[in-house]
């Protein structure tokens, strides 16, 4: 009989471009985690319209998404890839999570304090029960494994205390899962304020590397990129920000250690440590960029694969529903 494997669960908002930020943090992890897992990547739709979108763009986003998850290796056939919105036990979980979720524990979440200062006219409940509807995607598939970003771990920790406290209540129902996050670029820096996690939605498009930006964009974006006054180059996150963000870009896109590129690159200056930088990364996106062009003119391959990941989606969220359904006594469909 063959083994089941763990599950992974992880998803990322269409709203926009997605950054190299993105990759590192998550794309890139779940490339390198599918032999040894079952995978259910989303696009998580249902998160993003807590900032208003325009209909046409955010629909244009929600392909570019997929286009860019499928060309960085994701295997839709091995794997599940889905839009959240198709799956409706998205929603009817984070309901039942919303009764056992309190209010102090959402409104000490760092994400919402800070995307509260930059939506201060459109603070909306949505954004503040977010944290509970990533949790619904996240149990509803048992998931073992989430590979996220450094700024989400304080979600997934939400999800673990839900399951946790609902388990405690009706007995063993949901899965508690664990974060995996890279040891080395997990959270990548703004170009332009090194101190500040690199964002898509920064109003300084200089300070963000896209992963379709043209290889001239991201040679001017490394060439402005904020260093120090001094020459030295070293790791050295605290002291040198600029810098160690630097090297921990370049060490991630050639797979080679920060240790090697710092003692390649000493005494050369920060010339030529943005240009190496800029020159190597835009050789690793080169393939990427490439299949995703092709990818994104095929508009029906795209849909045939929502429309396989939603019925296999739908499929596998029902038993844990189901379960969750039972336990708290609500009659079954007939």
């Amino acid at each position: 009989m063959t083994e089941k494997k763990p599950i992974i669960f992880s998803g990322i908002q269409p709203s926009g471009n997605l950054t190299l930020g993105n990759y590192v943090g998550a794309l890139k992890n779940w490339v390198s985690l599918q032999d040894k897992y079952d995978c259910l990547f989303s696009l998580v739709d249902l998160h993003t319209i807590t900032v208003r979108q325009d209909p046409k763009s955010f629909r244009s986003n929600c392909y570019d998404a997929l286009a860019i998850y499928l060309a960085v290796g994701i295997d839709p056939i091995r794997h599940n890839v889905f839009l959240q919105s198709h799956v409706p036990a998205h929603t009817q979980l984070a309901w039942i999570l919303n009764c056992y979720s309190y209010m102090g524990e959402l409104s000490r979440m760092t994400q919402f304090k800070d995307k509260s200062k930059k939506n201060e006219t459109n603070i909306n409940v949505g954004l503040f029960s977010y944290p509970i509807l990533m949790a619904a995607d996240i149990l509803l598939y048992g998931t073992n494994l989430v590979p996220v970003g450094a700024d989400q771990k304080q979600h997934v920790e939400i999800a673990r205390d839900l399951a946790l406290r609902f388990n405690n209540i009706y007995g063993q129902v949901f899965a508690i899962p664990e974060v995996y996050h890279p040891p080395l670029g997990a959270r990548l820096m703004s170009l332009q304020e090194p101190t500040k996690k690199m964002s898509k939605s920064d109003d300084n498009s200089s300070a963000t590397i896209f992963l379709l930006d043209k290889p001239e964009d991201i040679l001017n974006k490394f060439k402005r990129a904020v260093t120090d006054s001094d020459t030295e180059i070293c790791f050295d996150i605290k002291n040198k920000p600029g810098v160690s963000n630097l090297l921990t870009i370049l060490a991630v896109v050639t797979d080679r250690s920060v240790e090697e590129w710092t003692t390649q690159l000493q005494g050369s200056g920060y010339g030529k440590l943005k240009t190496a930088t800029a020159e190597n990364l835009i050789e690793f996106l080169r393939p990427m960029q490439k299949r995703y062009y092709q990818l994104r003119k095929d508009q029906e391959y795209l849909d045939s694969v929502l429309k396989q990941g939603a019925a296999r989606a739908v499929d596998a969220s029902q038993e844990i529903l189901k379960k969750v359904y039972d336990v708290l006594g609500f009659i079954p469909t007939f």
